[in-house]
C-alpha cells in the first residue's frame, strides 16, 4: 500500500552559499514540482534499492543489489521481476536500442542485456587487471559509456580479492569495445551523468564531497575539468532545464550554473533517482528499503 507523504513536509531548504545566506527566489524550487504534489512511498520491504532507469516506454528498472534482484516499475504502480540474473547489478541504464547496461557488481564487469535476457560482457578489466567495482554508468548520445570505477568491498566477491586497479577511476567503453581511463584523482567516484547534448559530464566524488564537471570531446576525453557543487552523490540524474539532481541525506537540486535550488527530504536516506513515466515527468527516488515518486513539472531527459 502506498505511503503519502504531504508536500509541506519535503523540507524544501533555502539555498547557504558561502558563510552568508542567500534566500532564492521563492519559486526556484517549486517551479520543478508540481502543484500539490505529494511524495509516494511506492513500494517498500526491499534490501537496498539501487540504479534507477528508465526504458523508452517509460518503464523504470531498479534493484534490490543484497537480494540480486532487478525490478520493474510502471505508471500504474505495479511493480513485476525482471526474470534475469542482472548479476548484482548497481547503476543501470538503457542504451539507444533499448538494451539494459549494467554495472554487474558480482564479478566487476560492465554489462548488456537484451529484452530476451541475452547477456554481453562490455568490460570486466583494465591493462589486465579486474576492474575495482563498476558502480555507475551514463551513455552518450554516439553509443560511449562512460562508468564510475569505485571500491566497495563486497561479501560476494572471491575470498581474498582486492582492489587492483591504482586509481578509483572514471571510464569510456566506446562503441567498439574500447577501454579507456579518462578521469583519475578520486577519492571515490560514485554518480555520473552527462547531458542529453553530449557536451558535459558530471562525475560525484561522494567520499570527498564534491560534484565535478568536465567537457566531453569527439574523442571521448573528458577536459576542463571545474567544480560544480561542494556534495557527494551516489546517483545522478538531470532535467530538461539543466538541473543536476543530487543524493545523499537527502536530494540536492542545482542549477546548471551550480546554484543550489534547494532540497527534497525522504523519510530514508537516498541512493539513486532517475525520471520516469511516458511524459518523464516523475521522479523516482531509491532509498534503501522503499521506492519512492514525486510528480514534476519539469522532464527528465535521456
Amino acid at each position: 500500500m502506498k505511503t503519502i507523504i504531504p508536500f509541506v513536509f519535503l523540507l524544501l531548504f533555502v539555498l547557504l552559499s558561502g558563510s552568508s545566506a542567500t534566500a532564492q527566489p521563492a519559486n526556484s524550487l517549486a517551479s520543478l514540482i508540481k502543484q500539490k504534489a505529494v511524495l509516494e512511498k511506492v513500494a517498500s520491504g526491499f534490501s537496498f534499492t539501487e540504479g534507477p532507469a528508465v526504458n523508452s516506454k517509460g518503464e523504470i528498472y531498479f534493484t534490490d543489489q543484497p537480494n540480486n534482484k532487478v525490478y520493474i516499475w510502471n505508471e500504474k504502480d505495479e511493480i513485476s521481476t525482471f526474470p534475469v540474473d542482472g548479476e548484482r547489478a548497481n547503476g543501470l541504464y538503457f542504451d539507444q536500442n533499448d538494451h539494459l547496461v549494467a554495472c554487474a557488481d558480482y564479478r566487476n564487469k560492465l554489462i548488456r542485456i537484451d529484452a530476451q535476457g541475452n547477456k554481453t560482457v562490455l568490460a570486466d578489466g583494465f591493462n589486465g587487471k579486474h576492474l575495482n567495482g563498476p558502480n555507475d554508468l551514463w551513455i552518450h548520445p554516439d553509443g560511449t559509456i562512460f562508468i564510475t570505477d569505485s571500491y566497495y568491498h563486497r561479501p560476494w566477491w572471491p575470498e581474498g580479492q582486492q582492489q587492483e586497479q591504482d586509481e578509483r577511476a572514471v571510464y569510456r567503453v566506446s562503441p567498439e569495445g574500447e577501454i579507456k581511463r579518462v578521469a583519475s584523482g578520486f577519492k571515490m567516484p560514485n554518480g555520473i551523468v552527462g547531458t542529453p547534448d553530449g557536451q558535459t559530464l558530471y562525475v560525484a566524488d561522494i567520499q570527498d564531497g564534491k560534484i565535478w564537471q568536465y567537457t566531453i570531446q569527439e574523442d571521448g576525453s573528458l577536459t576542463n575539468k571545474s567544480f560544480f557543487a561542494p556534495e557527494g552523490s551516489d546517483g545522478m540524474t538531470i532535467d530538461d532545464k539543466g538541473n543536476v539532481y543530487l543524493t545523499n541525506k537527502t536530494v540536492s537540486i542545482y542549477s546548471r550554473n551550480g546554484v543550489k535550488l534547494g532540497e527534497i527530504a525522504v523519510p530514508e536516506q537516498p541512493a539513486n533517482i532517475c525520471f520516469g513515466g511516458k511524459n518523464q515527468k516523475t521522479l523516482f527516488i531509491t532509498a534503501r528499503t522503499s521506492v519512492y515518486k514525486l510528480s514534476m513539472k519539469v522532464q527528465g531527459v535521456h
